[in-house]
C-alpha cells in the first residue's frame, strides 16, 4: 500500500489564487464598470424610468446613492484636518512660498490652456447650431455670480455648516444639512497659519490633527476599497435613467464636450509631462486609479485620499508638498467643469438663442474660467461654474436648463480630468523646483495605490516593502519633510 505525500503549501497561500492582475483595483474598477453598464441596460429595457424605477433599477439607484453618501459624510473633516495638516507640513520645507506660488501658476496655466481648447471646439463644432430642441427649459436652481462668492468667503460659523428645513403636507418635517467646501477651506488655512504663528504650543493640536487625519483617511481607504460595487450602482443607475435617448437630443454638444475632455487628457496633459523630462506611460499608470474613481464618483474631494496617495507613492511627489498642493487641488482646480465644460457650454447657449459672441467675450469667457474655479468649491460644481459664466457675459440662465438632463453623463469625464489635473500640477511642480523622487515615479506599478496601507508593509519614513514593490527612496531631506 503506498502512501502519497503532499506538499506543503506556502505559509499563508492557498490552493487557489487569483491571478495578481485580478486583484489590480483599476481592473476591479473596469469589471464593475461592464457589469454596471449592462445591469443598467437590461434596467433600462426592463421598464426602469427615473420616476417609476423596477426593482433592478431602485437597487442600482440605491447602491450608487449610498456609495456617494459615504464619501460626502467624510468630506468636512478630510478637507479640515488635511489642510491644516498639509500647512504644518510646509514648516518643514524650505521654499514653501516658492512652491505654493508655482503651484497657483500652473493652476492657472493648465486652466487657460482647458479654456482655450473649449473655445476653440465650441466655435468650430456649432453644438448650439440645429439642436431640434425646444427653448422652454428653465432653470431655477443656484446661481453663481462674483459678490456671491466673496461673500461666501465668510463663515457663518466654524465648520462652515448649513441647515435647512421643509414641512410635508403631513406636517412632517425634514432638515437637511448642507457644507460650503470654500467656507471649510477658509477656516482650516486661518487655523493652520494661526498654529504656525503659535508655535510650540500648537503641537499637541498639531499632532491630535495628524492622528484625527490618519484616522479619517484609513476610513476612507475602507470607502474607496468598496467602490467596485458603489461603481455597479453609480453607471447601472446612470444607464438606466438616462440611457442613449438622453444624450441624443444634445449629441452635439456632448460629442464637444467630451472631445475637449479627451485633448486635455491624452494629449495637453502627456505634452506637459513630456517637456519636463518624464515618462508618459509612469504618468498614467500612477495616476489611473484615481481617474478611475473620479469617473464614477463624481467627486474630486471624495477622491482626494486616493489623488494625494498617488500623487505621492506612484508619482514621487515629496508628501509635505503633496499634502498641500493636492487638497488645494481638489477645491479650486477644475479643467473639466470650471474650463471645458463652461466655456463649450457658453458658446452653446449663444448659439442656441442666437446671440452672436466678440472677441472681447470670449476673452472674458477666459478670464471668468481662470479665476472663477474656486467658486464651484461647495456648491453643485460645474452648474454653478456656468451660471457664472453666462451671468457674466449677459447670456440667459435659462439655457442651463437645456442642458442639466445630461449633466451627470458629462461630470463622469469632467471630474476624472479634475483628478488628473490635480495630480499633476504637483508633479510638474516638483520637478521643475528639484524635490521630485523620479526613482519612485519611474517604479513599476504594483496595482494597489494603498498596498502599502493595507499591508504596514511601508512604513512613514520610507522603508522597503516585502512584496517587491519599491518603496519611497526620496533623499533624506525629503524623508525627513514627509515624515
Amino acid at each position: 500500500m503506498s502512501t502519497q505525500t503532499s506538499t506543503p503549501s506556502p505559509a499563508g497561500k492557498t490552493g487557489f489564487q487569483l491571478p495578481k492582475w485580478a486583484g489590480s483595483f483599476g481592473f476591479q474598477i473596469i469589471a464593475a464598470l461592464i457589469v454596471g453598464l449592462g445591469l443598467g441596460l437590461l434596467a433600462k429595457y426592463t421598464g426602469s424610468t427615473k420616476a417609476n424605477p423596477n426593482a433592478l433599477g431602485a437597487t442600482l439607484q440605491t447602491i450608487g446613492s449610498s456609495y456617494v453618501s459615504l464619501l460626502q459624510t467624510a468630506v468636512v473633516p478630510l478637507i479640515f484636518t488635511a489642510v491644516v495638516s498639509s500647512i504644518s507640513n510646509l514648516r518643514q520645507v524650505s521654499n514653501a512660498a516658492r512652491l505654493a506660488w508655482n503651484t497657483l501658476l500652473w493652476f492657472a496655466i493648465t486652466s487657460l490652456i482647458a479654456v482655450l481648447i473649449g473655445i476653440g471646439l465650441g466655435v468650430l463644432l456649432q453644438p448650439g447650431a440645429n439642436t431640434g430642441i425646444s427653448g422652454d427649459a428653465k432653470y431655477t436652481g443656484k446661481s453663481g455670480d462674483w459678490w456671491a462668492f466673496l461673500v461666501g468667503l465668510f463663515p457663518k460659523n466654524f465648520l462652515g455648516l448649513g441647515a435647512s428645513s421643509t414641512v410635508a403636507e403631513s406636517g412632517a418635517v425634514t432638515t437637511s444639512i448642507s457644507f460650503n467646501v470654500l467656507q471649510i477651506l477658509v477656516i482650516a488655512i486661518a487655523v493652520g497659519v494661526a498654529a504656525l504663528k503659535v508655535g510650540k504650543a500648537a503641537e499637541p493640536f498639531l499632532n491630535l490633527n495628524a492622528s484625527a487625519l490618519a484616522v479619517i483617511q484609513k476610513v476612507l481607504w475602507w470607502i474607496i476599497r468598496i467602490a467596485p460595487l458603489g461603481t455597479v450602482g453609480l453607471i447601472g443607475n446612470a444607464v438606466a435613467v438616462y440611457g442613449w435617448d438622453t444624450i441624443g437630443s444634445l449629441g452635439k454638444f456632448t460629442v464637444a464636450i467630451y472631445a475637449g475632455l479627451v485633448l486635455v487628457l491624452f494629449v495637453v496633459y502627456p505634452i506637459l509631462v513630456r517637456s519636463h523630462g518624464l515618462s508618459i506611460k509612469q504618468y498614467f499608470s500612477g495616476v489611473w486609479p484615481a481617474v478611475q474613481l473620479a469617473f464614477v464618483s463624481r467627486s474630486s474631494v471624495g477622491t482626494l485620499p486616493l489623488t494625494q496617495r498617488v500623487t505621492e507613492r506612484s508619482l514621487g511627489v515629496p508628501r509635505a508638498y503633496a499634502s498641500f498642493a493636492v487638497p488645494l487641488g481638489a477645491t479650486t482646480k477644475m479643467d473639466g467643469c470650471a474650463a471645458i465644460y463652461p466655456a463649450i457650454s457658453a458658446i452653446f447657449v449663444a448659439q442656441f438663442f442666437g446671440i452672436h459672441l466678440d472677441f472681447s467675450q470670449y476673452l472674458l469667457i477666459a478670464l471668468v474660467s481662470v479665476l472663477g474655479s474656486a467658486a464651484t468649491a461647495g456648491t453643485t460644481g460645474a452648474v454653478v461654474m456656468l451660471t457664472l459664466t453666462l451671468s457674466t457675459l449677459g447670456l440667459p440662465l435659462a439655457g442651463v436648463g437645456l442642458l442639466l438632463a445630461i449633466d451627470p453623463i458629462l461630470d463622469m469625464g469632467r471630474t476624472a480630468v479634475n483628478v488628473a489635473g490635480q495630480a499633476l500640477v504637483p508633479t510638474i511642480v516638483a520637478k521643475r523646483q528639484g524635490i521630485l523622487d523620479e526613482s519612485l515615479y519611474n517604479a513599476p506599478r504594483n496595482g494597489t495605490p494603498f498596498v502599502e496601507e493595507e499591508s504596514g508593509s511601508v512604513a512613514d519614513n520610507g522603508e522597503s516593502a516585502t512584496d517587491g514593490t519599491t518603496a519611497d527612496t526620496a533623499p533624506r531631506e525629503l524623508q525627513d519633510a514627509k515624515a
